[in-house]
């Protein structure tokens, strides 16, 4: 075999070798096609099912801006769910507790809710540790039956302190608990609605609110003290005396969004104690008390003088003092040495 032939030949071979090798590279370096699933979400094509139009913690009493109505897929519908279709009204299940938590946007279940006159209701309404207390109350202390379950109430306590003087007693009122949670009135959750959809105004007796078992105590000893009057508050309350006490100090806010959500929450929903107002008769009439009234002086108490009180045998009469000697005897007119 002559070179041409040779070089020819080693030539292709080398040709061959660099072509299969870059075949192998380019099939072994490209990723092999993957098939990437698209997540579908469901289509709301079903009835119209009753969700939470905001977080539902446990114990939270339903109000009318706690539900509403909302297109679900046919496919996710329960039995446990209460469908529009049927006919249901939402509005019978105003005044009803949370009895697991339910989150925004989520279907509420019959399960999920304690109906009043069920048993364990009044139980599943209260928070942990906290206790259930009744005041009665008169129709000019009750805000006119414009409380509600749910509501959140300031408690007043009026009283006549007579003191042990002459004189009319002292009148006050006193701010001694805030921002207590309705939890019934009458032994009612519900005041019911009435054709246009507001609900019915009615006059109560009792109201049974929540509290610590301290503050509980502490209603029992004020019902004995005067009477109790209730105090409505406002939603913004709560947001007014937070931003009070963050701006003195007493609260700090944590870092951690999460956190001061919940820190939040805790401190809008606890009862409190002390730091409240008083007001006295003479606040409100020029003709009434400050004070409480004093205690005169006491006529009987020995050592005294004469018709003071501070001589002994005063108040029985003009006294004469003898001195014999060292010795000095006070006699009252009438009386034996």
């Amino acid at each position: 075999m002559d070179s041409r032939k040779v070089i020819l030949l080693v030539g292709a071979l080398i040709v061959a070798a660099i072509t299969a090798f870059m075949a192998r590279s380019l099939i072994i370096g490209s990723p092999a096609p993957q098939a990437n699933a698209v997540a579908m979400a469901p289509v709301a094509n079903g009835p119209e099912v009753l969700v939470a139009t905001k977080a539902l913690p446990v114990g939270t009493i339903l109000d009318a801006t706690s539900l509403k109505y909302q297109p679900w897929p046919k496919e996710l519908v329960e039995n446990a769910y209460y469908i529009k279709k049927g006919g249901f009204d939402p509005r019978s299940l105003m005044g009803t507790v949370v009895r697991n938590a339910i989150t925004a946007g989520q279907p509420v279940t019959q399960g999920a809710l304690v109906k009043p006159g069920d048993r364990g209701f009044l139980a599943a309404a209260l928070g942990p540790g906290m206790r259930a207390v009744t005041v009665p109350v008169q129709t000019q202390t009750s805000v006119a039956g414009f409380v509600f379950p749910g509501d959140r109430i300031d408690l007043i306590l009026t009283q006549t302190v007579p003191g042990g003087g002459d004189g009319p007693p002292l009148k006050a009122a006193e701010t001694i608990m805030r921002n207590l949670r309705v939890l019934a009135t009458d032994q009612r959750t519900d005041n019911g609605v009435g054709e246009d959809g507001k609900a019915v105004v009615r006059t109560f007796s009792n109201v049974t609110i929540e509290a610590t078992p301290k503050i509980a105590e502490q209603i029992a000893v004020a019902q004995t003290l005067g009477s109790l009057s209730l105090s409505l508050r406002s939603i913004a309350d709560n947001s007014s005396e937070l931003e009070q006490a963050i701006a003195s100090g007493d609260v700090s806010m944590p870092d951690d969004p999460k956190a001061e959500k919940a820190m939040l929450t805790r401190i809008a929903s606890t009862p409190a104690t002390g730091g409240g107002t008083m007001v006295t008769g003479a606040d409100v009439s020029r003709f009434q008390r400050s004070t409480v009234p004093g205690k005169p002086a006491d006529t009987s108490a020995p050592g005294g003088a004469p018709g003071t009180g501070t001589f002994p045998g005063a108040g029985t009469g003009p006294v004469i003092r003898v001195a014999r000697g060292n010795a000095v005897t006070d006699v009252a007119l009438g009386g034996k040495k």
